[in-house]
Formats: structure tokens, C-alpha cells, sequence
């Protein structure tokens, strides 16, 4: 509780006798002396009380005369009745948020794109995070530099150096996450109403932000066995202006699938031969259940036609806000984009980051969270293959976390996800990843949260309803 001023001995009783009437305007108040014998308190302390009275408005100063309560006229307030009209939103947006995002329970959310609490790793995170804040203080309440700090673009530089991918530091920017990324990216190459191109199936966040900047999108096919469709793409780009293409080449959102090197150099080939941008997505590539981090596009580019993203989100937490984009020849560009969308990205999160790269926790995280990411891909992927009805496929994935399943032609989806929806089973729906509604019968499931033995049986369930659903046809 903070000590009270001593001129508060008489202040408060002055206040109290105006406030009931006892005091009226005009009256002249007790002289500094008086105060000041009558309180044993220092002309500086009576001073100042009487300085407090006056900025309150109850009291004012005649010289030569002394103090006097102020005349206080009523104020003529109107009576103003605001009346706010009902918020309009949009409910196809609030469902595919809700269907994307929603948790019920670690046990039952297979739809959160993100690491789950168990295998997040909390203690590094608020060790470090600890750290950073005792040794930067007050430093860490300013601006940061609107491009992100100069060493740890270098180290992320470093990074990718590290997979045969050159980055100049000075063309990358810190990025609130990956969306902010990828809609910085965009706006530095397209203008409403071009086309660009994304693959298909591609996640909801991807298709709101080329929505909301007024982009025609066409939609290339990614299929199970041989991935990204080229000659399909390659036919869209001679009949049409694609300005961009946005891919994910390493561990594709929802499939998993990663796309062969020779494709990545076809691609690129493509797109230098219709003057387009690829806008690579980067966020998964980390998180590869084989050998070896596979290569990026970015890493075959000769002709400086490829931006790249990438976040720190899917691989520490999903509220570590801090990714980065590499711009390349669009960097004046995105640079101001990017001012206007923030003036600085949290200055913990950059120091934070910095200093896990600087050591080697964070690849010692990395190792263990690919590790149990493998693992819970497997046990997911074998209990959904045995329990659903035949018919239905689960895509095994080469990294990621997420396995894209489909349904036979003959379950009703309606009834499948009413079940769902009644039992708390949290998928999310094919439908939410196509302009198009390409995908009716697919879904995808995550497997980022920890599966426990609880989380097997949901799946047995819905598998056995799902087979239910079937047999009613």
C-alpha cells in the first residue's frame, strides 16, 4: 500500500467539508500558519497540500488573501445514448477459424496445427526467456529495429548456410510469424486482382490472406504418389499471368509429402521462364523423420526469383510470434510493407531466439521433437488405418505433423461430423483447405498434441463409427 502524503492530514478533512456542503464557495479556508499549527506539519507540506487542492479544481489562491473554495458551476453534460449496431461477421471465416484452431482437450484435438504443451519445450523456453530479461532490462521496453536485430538475421543465415542455401542477412526480416511473412511477401509482388498460384489441398490461413488482398487463385493439384502437379502447373502459367506461386515444398500442409529435388529445380525453371516469384514455405523443413534436412528451392535459385519464409512458432511454441522472410530484390519493397503492418517485433522473442541459436539447446530440442513427432506419426497412422472402414486412405508423412486421411465415396460426411462434433473429436475438414470444396471426404489430423492411450480409443471409435456410416448406405 503506498504511504500517504502527510498534507493529507487536513487535505482530506477540506475535501470531506466541501464535498457534504459544510464548506460552500467563497468560503475563506484556515491560513497556511493555521494549517501549520493546527497539524504540526512544515509550510513545504502545507504548501504542497493546498497546491493538491487547487489542481483538484475544489480551491483557489487569492494572492494576498489566502485560499478560498472554488466555485463550481454544474456542468452541462448531455445526455448522450449511444446505440452500436450488431457486429457483422463473417460465418463462413468464424467456422473454418473455430474448425482450425478450436481445442477441447489434449486428448481429443487433432486440428491444432501447432506443438502441443507436453512437447513443448517449457523449461528451455522460461529458463532462457528468464535470462534474456535480467541481462537486457529496461532495453527490452524499446523499439527494436523494424528489419528484426542484425544478429540474429546473421545467425538465421547461418542456419540455412548450413543446408546449402546462401542468404544475404541484410535482405531478411523478422517477421511476426509466418502469416505476417507470407502476406508481406505477396503484397511486395502482387497487386489485386492478380493470379497466383497455390497448391491444393492448401490450409485455410494461406487462403484468407489471399482473399483478403483481393488475388485470383488457382489451385494446383498435389496428388499422393507423384506430388505437385508440374505439367498442370506448367499449363496454367502458357495460358495464364501467375504473378506468384506459394509452395511448400518440404512436408506439404496437409499431406506431408516432400517434394522430390528434380521437381524443385523444374519448378524454378517454370517460373524463371514466366518471369513469376516463388514464395517458398520453410516452416516444416526441420521437422524431417529422415536423414537428413532436405534441400530447399530457395537452395537451387540462380536467378534470385525465389522469397522464402519460415517461424519459430512450429518448432518452440505456438506463442513465440517471431519468423523471418527472406526477400531478396523485393526487400525495398517489403521493408515498408512491413513497417506499415508493425514498428517492431517483440523484443523479447528476438533476444529470445538469439540466444537458443547462439547455443546448442535449440538443436537439441529440435532432435528430440522430430524424434517423438515420428513416433506419435506412426502410432496415429497405424490405428487409423486398421480401424477405419476399407476404402479409406491415410497419407503417410515424410515430416511435418500432420497426416491427411479421406473417407470412401459412401460415408455422409454430414452424419460423420455430427458424431464429431457430439463426441468432441476435433479434425479439421477437407473442405476448409479449397476455394473449390475439392475434398468432401477428407480430413486432416495432428499429431503434435501427445497421443495417449485415451486418444487411441477416440480414433478406434471413430473409425468403428465411420464403418456404422457406411453400412447404413
Amino acid at each position: 500500500m503506498a504511504k500517504p502524503y502527510k498534507y493529507e492530514v487536513f487535505t482530506h478533512i477540506i475535501e470531506q467539508q466541501i464535498l457534504i456542503g459544510t464548506l460552500r464557495a467563497k468560503d475563506r479556508l484556515p491560513s497556511v500558519r493555521e494549517i501549520r499549527s493546527l497539524y504540526k506539519l512544515s509550510m513545504t507540506s502545507v504548501q504542497n497540500g493546498f497546491e493538491y487542492l487547487v489542481m483538484k479544481g475544489l480551491v483557489m489562491s487569492s494572492p494576498g488573501s489566502g485560499y478560498f473554495v472554488r466555485e463550481v458551476k454544474d456542468e452541462n453534460i448531455p445526455d448522450i445514448q449511444t446505440h452500436f449496431s450488431p457486429v457483422i461477421r463473417d460465418e463462413s471465416f468464424m467456422k473454418n477459424m473455430i474448425l482450425t484452431s478450436q481445442q477441447t482437450s489434449d486428448v481429443s484435438s487433432f486440428n491444432h496445427a501447432v506443438p502441443g504443451d507436453l512437447l513443448i519445450p517449457q523449461k528451455l523456453i522460461l529458463r532462457t526467456m528468464q535470462e534474456v530479461i535480467r541481462e537486457k532490462g529496461a532495453t527490452l521496453l524499446r523499439y527494436y529495429p523494424s528489419n528484426g536485430l542484425e544478429l540474429l538475421r546473421r545467425l538465421i543465415a547461418q542456419q540455412m548456410a548450413k543446408y546449402g542455401c546462401t542468404l544475404n542477412p541484410d535482405e531478411l526480416i523478422i517477421t511476426d510469424g509466418a502469416l505476417q511473412a507470407l502476406t508481406i511477401a505477396l503484397r511486395s509482388v502482387t497487386a489485386a486482382g492478380d493470379i497466383v498460384a497455390v497448391e491444393s489441398p492448401c490450409v485455410f490461413s494461406v487462403l484468407e490472406v489471399l482473399s483478403s488482398l483481393g488475388l485470383r487463385v488457382v489451385e494446383i493439384p498435389v496428388h499422393y504418389r507423384h506430388g505437385f502437379d508440374v505439367e498442370y502447373f506448367r499449363k496454367i502459367c502458357t495460358g495464364h499471368h501467375v504473378r506468384a506461386l506459394i509452395v511448400t515444398p518440404n512436408f506439404h500442409n496437409p499431406t506431408g509429402i516432400l517434394m522430390k529435388d528434380e521437381v524443385k529445380k523444374e519448378l524454378l525453371a517454370i517460373a524463371g521462364d514466366h518471369q513469376m516469384c516463388i514464395i517458398e514455405n520453410d516452416m516444416y523443413s526441420d521437422l524431417y523423420f529422415g536423414e537428413e534436412r532436405p534441400r530447399c528451392i530457395k537452395s537451387f535459385d540462380t536467378k534470385g526469383i525465389v522469397m522464402m519464409y519460415s517461424s519459430f512458432s512450429k518448432t518452440l511454441a505456438p506463442g513465440i510470434r517471431l519468423g523471418w522472410l527472406y526477400a531478396g530484390e523485393w526487400y525495398s519493397r517489403s521493408e515498408r510493407v512491413r513497417f506499415v503492418l508493425g514498428r517492431s517485433v517483440s523484443p523479447v522473442y528476438q533476444e529470445l531466439v538469439l540466444k537458443l541459436l547462439q547455443g546448442s539447446s535449440y538443436e537439441r530440442h529440435l532432435r528430440t521433437f522430430r524424434k517423438k513427432l515420428e513416433e506419435q506419426a506412426t502410432r496415429v497412422l497405424d490405428v487409423v488405418r486398421r480401424s477405419f472402414p476399407e476404402g479409406s486412405y491415410f497419407h503417410r508423412p515424410e515430416g511435418g505433423y500432420s497426416i491427411w486421411g479421406q473417407l470412401p465415396e459412401g460415408v455422409p460426411m454430414e452424419k460423420f461430423w455430427r458424431y464429431c462434433d457430439r463426441h468432441q473429436i476435433l479434425f479439421t475438414p477437407g473442405y476448409t483447405f479449397s476455394f473449390a470444396d475439392q475434398y468432401p471426404h477428407h480430413f486432416r489430423i495432428i499429431f503434435a498434441e501427445r497421443i495417449s492411450s485415451e486418444s487411441i480409443a477416440l480414433l478406434e471409435k471413430t473409425g468403428v463409427k465411420a464403418h456404422e456410416l457406411l453400412l447404413e448406405r
